[in-house]
């Protein structure tokens, strides 16, 4: 060559520079840099130089050149057979004819900060040089005739391993991508073998005498002499001359196909870039190999039915899951057109999460066909994309082929294992009749009521479903109790009421040992049902029930009235039909102790008595709600004439119209009643309860009771009216004189001059001296004595107390003229109305009553004298009674 670099552009443009003033033999471009290296000469002899190029720089409109040196071993001239730079720049390997190494250590742009040494010494020529970088470690690989070797350049000493005794031919060593793991190939005649640092790989038995090896995305390419006839037709060449011909072949040993085959003429180079291969033959052409899409290749597999190729390389080109399902249901379909259901089932299995279950339940729906649909559906299970019909036909297909392992081990699988609804499982169990399976999946996940439902309607197994509600936390043994607490008393009355007693005290599930021990005693002394909504549970079970209530107020004194209630009932049934006279009288105190505790509602407790014509209970009821009356009619309605004249002293003070009523009910009886008559009328007459005229009236109804019957009741009240009339008189002719006398007074008072005789004070009692004051109520005192006990200039001290409590008298009677409603409510209630209305006469209730005082100042008025009088007359009245 002319040591000119070409330059060509991804539109097939072509431009050059003048690197070497000879020739160029070696070119290495940086995949992640823009530097060039190349190993040239500019001067005859075997002296070749190294150049460094910088592409994105310029020098006079070509690429800079930042570094040279010559690539000699030691002092010896050797031809360069080979070079390799590192993408860190960092390293660079010249290899050699004479079988040396040189490694350049440092930045290779620049000569001040690289260190260039010889690396490897032999006598076979060098044919491949590669650098792996693996981590932190760094590795180059060397390839001779005969041997390959590889060191490790991250360790100061730089070891060397030898990993075969057999190379390869120059250019037919390449080094694979990371994705492979970054694997030194090397391609001899017979095999193709691949290294690790360590050790020697897999190897590929391709035959043929290597010309060139190439590894790029994943693919090998080989370049080998074509060992048949020299005639077959090249690949697009149109000279039909006979020529050496080469085989260019494209493996992808990830899915183990050849991608592509064709002979060329002779090929100088093959490179790569832009994602196809430019194949350089000696005739001056070029070809290009582009890759085929992903699709256009799968395309032509299956046309081939190579499924399972077209899967790996789907895989290898990371196609997504909703490309690779695809695939995976074509092969399916292909294998079930085939007959092959056992691996269409698999293929199909693998679609799961992207093609519709139905599409493949329907192609094994036939019952020859079930397991592999069994297949498919524990497969759909174990990825939790199964809804309740999947589960209703998986769990099916179980019962018709009888596999009973598989059942026990699809529902006894743990519970991180469990795909499937829990629920539509259990009911598929038990509609084919497997109980026992559908309670283990019921106890396993705590579906409670589903449990107790086949418990106790399919197995009839009342005990167990006791038991496991006894297990249960309180709110769910609550709410089950409440479900099917009739059907376990029919059937369990006694375990059942004494779950219910504790459930109602203080309830604790029955668990293990090591489980109660944990169980936090806080919360369950919290855990208390309501007794009074359990009663119900008990309609057909009287005898449980009664216990039940009394061990709820025993332990809970303080439980619900419906409690006190229901057992009120149950006492005064067992009572009511208790024959023996001992035993009859036990249950009445124990019903009246119910009655005495306060805790049953009196109108509920009331109606039960009466219902069970409970006497005690019902006198006593009468008695506590003040219900006397009723206590009256009580013993009319049975004609016990003692008990209604007992009753009527016992609660006459608080109601007294019952005389009136024992009365009237002794009246209206024709039998002989003169005894209780006449007691009756004897304590109306000491307590004056009846008008005489009422009391014959209500007489004259009874056709037995005759005039003997109240002669000594009118005789008497007569005798009483006469004396009362004699006293009334003689208050009257007293009152006349009294009043008389002092009219005289104040007419003395007012016509005459009054004479002050006393001799002594009215306050100590000393002979008077001047100066004295005296008042017409005939007291006189010291002036000094007055000054000292006096309240007022116008009173008499000794006079005061007694004229001030006749004016408090007046005031109150004042202030009590217009309470209409007490007088109203007095004159309803009092048995004499006429005497509470002389008394509000008395009291000025129907006249106004004025008090006329001193004006202010002390000064005597017009009236003063008159106002005086009238002070004195009240003063006096008070003080003669």
């Amino acid at each position: 060559m002319d040591g000119q670099i070409w330059f060509l552009t991804r539109s097939l443009q072509l431009s050059s520079f003048q690197a070497y003033k000879l020739r160029v033999t070696h070119l290495y471009q940086l995949k992640q840099h823009s530097i060039l290296v190349s190993v040239g000469q500019d001067e005859e002899g075997i002296n070749p130089l190294v150049k460094v190029w910088n592409t994105d720089k310029r020098d006079s409109g070509n690429p800079l050149c930042t570094r040279i040196f010559p690539a000699i071993p030691g002092n010896k001239p050797t031809e360069v057979s080979c070079l390799s730079v590192h993408e860190n720049l960092n390293f660079m390997a010249i290899g050699f004819t004479d079988g040396s190494v040189v490694l350049t250590k440092g930045d290779i742009t620049r000569d001040r900060h690289s260190k260039t040494m010889t690396l490897h010494e032999g006598t076979c020529p060098i044919t491949g040089l590669a650098f792996r970088q693996q981590g932190k470690v760094t590795h180059l690989f060397i390839a001779t005739l005969e041997k390959v070797h590889c060191y490790t350049l991250s360790v100061k000493e730089y070891p060397k391993v030898e990993l075969d005794s057999h190379g390869c031919a120059l250019r037919c060593s390449a080094l694979t991508d990371p994705s492979q793991d970054s694997q030194f190939i090397v391609a001899g005649d017979d095999c193709v073998y691949l290294y690790q640092p360590d050790e020697r790989g897999p190897c590929f038995a391709f035959d043929g005498q290597k010309v060139l090896a190439h590894w790029h995305r994943g693919y090998l390419l080989l370049l080998t002499k074509d060992t048949k006839s020299p005639n077959k037709p090249e690949f697009g060449s149109r000279d039909s001359t006979p020529s050496e011909k080469q085989i260019l072949t494209i493996y992808d040993l990830d899915n183990k196909f050849i991608a592509y085959s064709a002979s060329f003429d002779y090929v100088i180079d093959v490179l790569a870039e832009w994602g196809s291969f430019y194949v350089l033959t000696q005739n001056g052409k070029m070809f290009v190999l582009q890759e085929k899409d992903t699709q256009t290749k799968l395309e032509m597999l299956f046309k081939k039915n190579l499924f399972v190729m077209a899967i790996n390389l789907a895989k290898s080109q990371h196609l997504d899951s909703d490309g690779l399902s695809e695939i995976f249901r074509q092969y399916g379909d292909h294998l079930y057109i085939k007959g092959d259901h056992d691996g269409a089932i698999q293929q199909y299995i693998r679609t799961i999460g992207k093609l519709e279950p139905s599409y493949v339940i329907r192609k094994f729906l036939d019952a020859q066909r079930i397991h592999n649909l069994t297949a498919y559906l524990q497969a759909l299970h174990r990825q939790s994309l199964a809804n309740a019909d999947h589960t209703t036909l998986l769990l099916n297909c179980y019962t018709k082929l009888k596999d009973s392992s598989k059942l026990e081990e699809f529902i006894k699988s743990s519970e991180s294992e469990v795909h499937f609804d829990v629920e539509i499982a259990i009911k598929v169990l038990r509609q084919a009749g497997y109980h026992s399976h559908a309670v283990f999946l019921a106890e396993r996940h705590q579906h409670h009521e589903w449990y107790l439902k086949i418990q106790l309607e399919d197995l009839k197994n009342y005990q167990e479903a006791l038991r496991y509600i006894g297990r249960l936390p309180f709110e769910q043994a609550e709410s089950n109790m409440k479900r099917y607490g009739k059907t376990l008393m029919h059937h369990v009355p006694d375990g059942t009421t004494l779950l219910l007693k504790g459930l109602c005290t203080d309830y604790q599930p029955s668990r293990d040992t090591a489980d109660r021990d944990s169980l936090d005693r806080s919360l369950a002394m919290a855990n208390k049902a309501n007794s009074e909504e359990f009663i119900p549970v008990f309609a057909n079970n009287p005898r449980e029930l009664k216990a039940f209530l009394e061990h709820m107020i025993e332990v809970e004194p303080f439980s619900s009235h419906g409690v006190y209630d229901t057992l009120l009932e149950l006492r005064l049934q067992d009572w009511a039909h208790e024959q023996d006279p001992e035993r009859k009288k036990v249950l009445q105190g124990a019903a009246l102790s119910l009655l005495r505790s306060d805790n049953t509602v009196f109108d509920k407790a009331l109606v039960l008595c009466q219902m069970h014509n409970f006497k005690e209970g019902v006198l006593y009821l009468y008695e506590k709600g003040k219900l006397y009356q009723q206590i009256m009619h009580y013993h009319m309605q049975n004609e016990e004439y003692s008990k209604v004249v007992e009753a009527c002293k016992r609660y006459g003070d608080q109601e007294v119209c019952l005389w009136e009523q024992a009365l009237a009910y002794f009246a209206r009886k024709e039998e002989d009643c003169k005894a209780y008559m006449s007691e009756v009328l004897q304590h109306i007459d000491q307590h004056n309860l009846m008008p005489p005229l009422l009391v014959v009236q209500t007489l004259a109804h009874n056709s037995t009771a005759t005039l003997s019957v109240i002669k000594d009741y009118l005789i008497n009240k007569l005798q009483r009216e006469s004396q009362q009339i004699e006293d009334d008189e003689r208050k009257i002719r007293q009152y006349r004189e009294e009043t008389a006398h002092l009219r005289t007074e104040i007419q003395e008072l007012r016509s005459s001059a009054k004479i002050f005789q006393k001799t002594k004070c009215s306050m100590c009692n000393s002979p008077l001296e001047l100066p004295s004051v005296h008042f017409l109520c005939s007291h006189s005192f010291h002036q000094h004595c007055f000054e000292s006990y006096a309240e007022s200039e116008a009173e008499c001290p000794t006079c005061t107390p007694e004229n001030r409590k006749v004016m408090d008298m007046l005031r109150a009677q004042d202030q009590k003229r217009d309470l209409h409603d007490h007088f109203t409510r007095q004159l309803r209630c009092s048995n004499d109305g006429f005497s509470v209305v002389a008394d509000y006469f008395g009291r000025g209730v129907f006249n106004k009553l004025t008090l006329v005082t001193d004006p202010p100042g002390g000064r005597a008025g017009p009236g003063s004298l008159e106002t005086d009088l009238q002070r004195d007359l009240l003063v006096h009245t008070k003080r003669n009674p």
